[in-house]
């Protein structure tokens, strides 16, 4: 019993830490060195094309390069940066309702039976009879009545990275963004797949043209743990029966 107390205790002590560590001061940034961000940065990118051979293209001020004045700059390799617009407005409501409802009634007598019941109805108890010998009643009802309404509006920008390029020429994006205001941190996870074609001009492009997006916006802080239950409470939220 005494090693199970200090084994409950040393896993309470376990968790506890990592509340303790945040008392008087700010939390800590997440931080970047090995972030598959950074690593996408960091690695080469594809081979540019080579440079015009023939003399009259060399010296025209048009010139599809993506670093050109002129050229396309919307991110296409790994380690370009886009910008992810989240711009999320949604409601939704479902109402159900249902109702049903049963009854029936059997009875069985047994009037004439070779004489039988009447040499029974003589020795049993005055006023009972073999006329019904069996009667049965049944009814049944259930209703039911649920509703679920929801409402959600997120609207965000965050600059996403492309860490990878599929041979269909999908590209794979991933971006995080961590706001520090006093002893609060806010961050923001965007990861999923996007085609060349949905990036506007603008180099943007929108949440909804996401392939299995994954957006997360949170935080950590004081608010944060003040708005969380104690440890022991979340414990007993799952052992208790009731």
């Amino acid at each position: 019993m005494l090693k199970n107390l200090c084994l409950i205790g040393l896993i309470v002590l376990a968790a506890a830490c990592g509340r303790i560590k945040h008392i008087g001061q700010e939390p800590k940034f997440t931080p970047q060195t090995q972030s598959p961000e950074r690593v996408a940065m960091i690695a080469e990118g594809l081979p540019e094309a080579p440079p015009p051979r023939r003399a009259t293209e060399r010296a025209s001020l048009w010139s599809s390069r993506q670093g050109s004045l002129l050229g396309d700059r919307r991110a296409i390799k790994r380690g370009d940066i886009l910008t992810v617009v989240i711009d999320i407005q949604e409601q939704a409501s479902i109402k159900n309702s249902t109702s049903r409802s049963r009854s029936g009634s059997e009875s069985l007598g047994i009037p004439d039976f070779f004489g039988v019941p009447e040499r029974i109805n003589q020795n049993i108890t005055d006023g009972a009879s073999l006329d019904s010998a069996v009667s049965l009643d049944s009814a049944s009802s259930s209703s039911g009545d649920g509703s679920v309404k929801r409402s959600e509006q997120l609207t965000l920008r965050v600059a996403a990275t492309i860490t990878d390029v599929l041979p269909n020429g999908v590209l794979s994006i991933e971006g995080s963004q961590e706001v520090r205001v006093n002893f609060e941190l806010r961050e923001l996870l965007v990861t999923g797949y996007v085609r060349p074609e949905d990036i506007s001009r603008k180099n943007e492009i929108t949440y909804d043209k996401i392939a299995s997006a994954r957006i997360s916006y949170g935080g950590r802080g004081h608010i944060t743990d003040v708005q969380q239950p104690r440890i022991g409470q979340q414990v007993l939220d799952v052992i208790l029966p009731f």
